[in-house]
């Protein structure tokens, strides 16, 4: 994820929840012998924002935040996020692994239904991992996320091998044998994620093309389903799926979501009475820092410019990447952009996400490996520009199109123009989906982007620029890189304390090549109701989990 994860700005700062009116107090007593009545139950409605529409649903092709937060409230895999962030029973009650730790046997449960009444098999697991890495659909993750993970993913995906060779068996209705590449010590973190999903054949393919376009062509088997959605909606239901195993556990009748990009229109809302959490803005943080619904959530999603190598002649050069990668001032960005606890990011992996062995957090152990440098950055710059053999480039940077965004492109574009004399950048501001699509064609010069981790691994940060990787899309490529990550996975993958020595290594690696510039360590600056009760925020997957959300009572 997450993914593209290339994601928009405006989910940080704008993602907000609506509340619904609801009634509250105790009836009135008319015998003074009998106990007070119980209070009205409380109406289990939420109404969110969602930055943008989102752009599908099928667990096969989705790529972004949007999609996988959806498809985490509406289906359920071999295991889900609890609400301590940690792998909780899904469809499957329990699971065995070979002592080499190739062979997962998995046991699920036999009161899984979808939501037209059909039980969900070990089957529907099988046909939708097939699917993701079957070549004619097409998929970005299904490859990237099984590709060297699956036995024989890359294989089917590079139409070397019939898909049916891919590594997933059923054994019956209720049982699922995986056969992995390598030991792979992530995995059971990976099985949440949402290409790992189970598809109903039949319903699948009698959709055929119109599948996962319309809350009509969706099925679900998870805590929520949709009631109104198609993939340009701008408002749609999700409402408590019934037929869910878990039902009982879910208290949330419904969530109305519309999109919003507008950080002021979202505590407009929340000022009139009807909003329950928004959004802040730096400008709008000063104003309510003291208020005492303000709170700020931290984040494990990293932001940086992706400096594509394949378009731009002049970003072929290392010096012109390390140059931009020191040329602008995160600090202040931090502080007066976004002004909502955000940290400086000095790297890629982020800052409490994991430990080394010995216990040490890994941003720790790796340190700052490029930093703001004004006058080094300028030396650099002088040395490409020598190389080069001109005394200017033009360069194009690809941005968000929210408010906020906007005002951090514009803060990015004049630290570069203002720091490296010569350089003259404009800048190309569209929507989430143009931007996604234009970072799957490698059409960009710089593109401000980010990542959010999909599993509980630095894998799931630095797999992102191996050589022709399905989320590399800027032409990064170093031998030394691909050779220390992919032995992460394969000769070293059972030995823990050599793997982090090859994060370590490759990190530096990716910063020695200045393939990316980091910005920041996102953070989300919020006003949130105390109403709002049992929502989480995962350190991977989908950024919230509401299956045991609820709206309190009112005092």
């Amino acid at each position: 994820m997450k993914k593209k994860y290339a994601w928009l700005l405006a989910l940080s700062l704008v993602l907000s929840m609506f509340l619904a009116a609801c009634s509250g107090g105790n009836k009135e007593k008319t015998d003074d012998s009998k106990e007070p009545a119980d209070k009205p139950e409380v109406e289990q409605v939420l109404n969110f924002i969602n930055g943008d529409t989102i752009p599908s649903m099928d667990p096969s092709t989705a790529t972004d935040e949007y999609g996988f937060q959806f498809l985490g409230a509406t289906m359920e895999g071999l295991y889900r996020l609890d609400e301590k962030g940690l792998t909780a029973e899904g469809i499957a009650k329990e699971h065995k692994v070979s002592d080499d730790g190739k062979t997962w046997t998995f046991t699920l449960r036999e009161d899984a239904k979808w939501s037209n009444g059909d039980p969900v098999t070990a089957n529907d697991f099988v046909y939708a991992w097939q699917r993701a890495v079957d070549p004619a659909t097409g998929s970005e993750y299904g490859p990237y996320m099984m590709g060297g993970v699956i036995k024989n993913a890359t294989a089917v995906n590079k139409g070397e091998v019939p898909v049916d060779q891919l590594g997933v068996k059923a054994d019956g209705d209720f049982t699922l044998v995986v056969e992995l590449e390598n030991a792979t010590p992530y995995f059971e973190s990976l099985t949440t994620f949402g290409t790992f999903l189970p598809l109903n054949k039949k319903f699948v393919e009698e959709k055929g093309d119109t599948f996962a376009t319309s809350a009509d062509t969706l099925l679900s088997n998870g805590p929520y389903k949709f009631a109104t959605w198609t993939s340009t909606a701008n408002e749609w239901d999700i409402v408590k799926n019934e037929t869910y195993w878990d039902a009982k556990t879910v208290k949330l009748e419904k969530m109305h979501y519309v999109v919003v990009k507008d950080p002021q229109t979202a505590v407009d809302l929340y000022e009139k009475g009807t909003v329950d959490r928004a959004g802040l803005s730096s400008d709008l943080v000063d104003q309510y820092s003291t208020h005492d619904d303000y709170t700020v959530e931290p984040d494990t999603s990293v932001f940086y410019m992706k400096l594509n190598q394949t378009k731009n002649p002049a970003l072929k050069n290392v010096n012109v990447r390390k140059a931009i990668s020191r040329a602008f001032d995160k600090q202040a960005l931090v502080d007066e952009i976004l002004n909502n606890g955000s940290i400086v990011a000095n790297g890629l992996v982020p800052k409490d996400f994991v430990s080394t062995p010995d216990g040490k957090d890994f941003r720790e152990v790796s340190g700052d490996l490029v930093k703001f440098d004004k006058e080094e950055a300028k030396k650099l710059w002088e040395k490409a520009l020598a190389e080069l053999g001109t005394d200017t480039v033009a360069i194009e940077v690809l941005g968000g199109d929210s408010e906020v965004s906007k005002m951090m492109n514009q803060y990015l574009a004049n630290q570069l123009s203002t720091n490296l004399p010569g350089l003259k950048v404009t800048l190309k501001e569209v929507p989430f989906e143009q931007r996604l699509e234009l970072d799957t064609a490698m059409d960009y010069d710089i593109q401000i982007a980010g990542w959010g981790p999909d599993f509980l691994d630095p894998y799931t940060f630095l797999n992102l620029w191996l050589t022709d990787g399905g989320n590399n899309m800027m032409g990064f490529s170093n031998a030394e890189y691909d050779k220390l990550i992919n032995e992460t996975g394969t000769t070293l993958a059972q030995d823990q304390d050599k793997r982090y020595e090859n994060f370590l290594k490759a990190e530096k690696v990716l910063f020695e090549e200045a393939a990316i510039a980091p910005i920041y360590q996102r953070a989300s600056a919020l006003l949130v109701s105390p109403k709002v009760q049992g929502v989480f925020t995962n350190a991977f997957g989908a950024t919230y989990e509401y299956k045991w959300a609820s709206v309190g009572a009112e005092e």
